[in-house]
């Protein structure tokens, strides 16, 4: 409520400000020029007394000067007649104008706030909210009680009978060997397709346990990722521990990062869900399953934590590369010579107009190079290190470039 009553005051102090300007220079419009001139004339008449007093005008010149201004007094006050303007009609007229503006301020902050920001949300310092979101990620629900909270699902449409049969006997035979090692990897795999997640990440479970200390990075995270789906997307503590298990085998995993910062945006953090996710994009590659899913997100994720955002261009196009231009053998000299040229010039047009990920960029350097333009590798070298300036793996990426082609100093 302390919100609402300071944004109304603000809201009316401006209107406030406004109306007393607009009011203001009504009433210096409310008196006529003839007025002003009248007032004027009046001050010259002391004026001439004063000097005639002084000995500075002679008292037949003062007449005179008296009976001008005594003419300009009476033909300025005719014109005030004539006009029949009185005070306080500019003021006056005003008034609605002023009201308007009123209704304009404080209607059109009410309507703002609405649309851009979050009514009945209370002002929450940094460390609070912190605080808060920790605390929603420690009281989290377990895998179990998402689960029970998850409506039955449908079978996926399109599964042959055939195919249905086969994964039921598949299911029978596992349960008389669970320590079947490829057979519960199976198993795990087709319980996914046919939409049984939960029976699914029971068969991982059962692989991890097999595995032992042989278990990769790979396992856990398909671990996590089917304990997710089982949860309808959610990420809980049990998925959140194999995730934890796949980075200490492997630190940078990718998938592993995407579900961690998809953890993240569920519990409050949509600053580290950002971070985390714009890595992830900008690495590629761009058809990988989690970057389609990051670009799906991304931008609500990024609103959320107050940060502008304009998603990175990436291509799914490899572009040529240095070994791509080297293999062209079965082709005529000059059939090869402009079917090289093509595809290169037609990368660095993309480049230059779009943009890409550095492994473009790295690409064209290497061509360039191939098709003895070292001059032109130079200059996108030179564009490349000034846009991933701050971007420091997508830089070493095109350093790496730069050597293997030997114009790196």
């Amino acid at each position: 409520m302390g919100f609402w009553i300071v944004t109304v005051l603000l809201a009316a102090a401006s209107a406030a400000v406004l109306g007393l300007a607009i009011l203001r220079a009504a009433r210096s419009t409310d008196t006529p020029a003839a007025a002003y001139d009248l007032q004027v004339y009046r001050d010259q008449l002391g004026e001439i007394e004063r000097d005639r007093e002084r000995g500075v005008l002679a008292a037949d010149e003062a007449e005179r000067l008296r009976a001008e201004v005594a003419r300009r007094i009476l033909a300025a006050d005719a014109e005030i007649g004539r006009e029949g303007q009185t005070p306080g009609r500019g003021a006056t007229g005003s008034v609605p104008l002023v009201g308007a503006i009123v209704l304009v301020v404080l209607g059109g902050s009410l309507f703002l706030y609405r649309e851009l920001g979050a009514p009945g949300y209370g002002d929450v310092r940094l460390a609070d909210r912190i605080a808060f979101a920790e605390a929603r990620f420690a009281n989290r629900p377990t895998q179990d009680e998402a689960e029970a909270a998850v409506q039955t699902r449908p079978p996926p449409e399109g599964l042959e009978q055939s195919y249905l049969d086969l994964v039921a006997d598949l299911r029978k035979t596992v349960a008389t060997r669970p320590t079947d090692l490829e057979g519960n990897r199976l198993l795990a795999r087709h319980e996914a397709a046919v939409g049984n997640f939960e029976a699914a990440h029971k068969a991982q479970a059962r692989v991890l346990l097999i595995l032992g200390d042989e278990a990769t990075a790979d396992d856990y995270v398909s671990y996590a990722d089917l304990l997710t789906l089982a949860a309808d997307g959610y990420v809980s503590p049990s998925a959140e521990n194999a995730l934890r298990k796949a980075f200490e085998l492997e630190p940078r995993h990718q998938p592993a990062r995407y579900l961690w910062g998809l953890m993240m945006a569920q519990n409050a953090r949509p600053d580290i869900a950002f971070r985390i996710w714009d890595g992830l994009m900008r690495e590629g590659p761009f058809d990988a399953p989690w970057a389609t899913a990051i670009r799906d997100q991304i931008t609500q994720v990024a609103d959320a934590a107050g940060i502008s955002f304009r998603p990175p261009v990436t291509s799914s196009g490899r572009g040529p590369s240095a070994e791509d231009v080297a293999a062209a053998d079965d082709m005529s000299e000059g059939d090869r010579q402009a079917m090289i040229e093509g595809m290169v010039q037609g990368l660095a047009d993309r480049l230059a107009a779009e943009g890409g990920p550095a492994e473009d960029w790295a690409r064209l350097i290497g061509a360039l190079v191939v098709l003895d333009r070292r001059d032109e590798a130079e200059d996108i070298l030179a564009d490349a290190r000034s846009t991933f300036a701050a971007e420091p793996e997508a830089l070493a990426t095109i350093e790496a470039a730069a050597q293997r082609a030997g114009i790196s100093p």
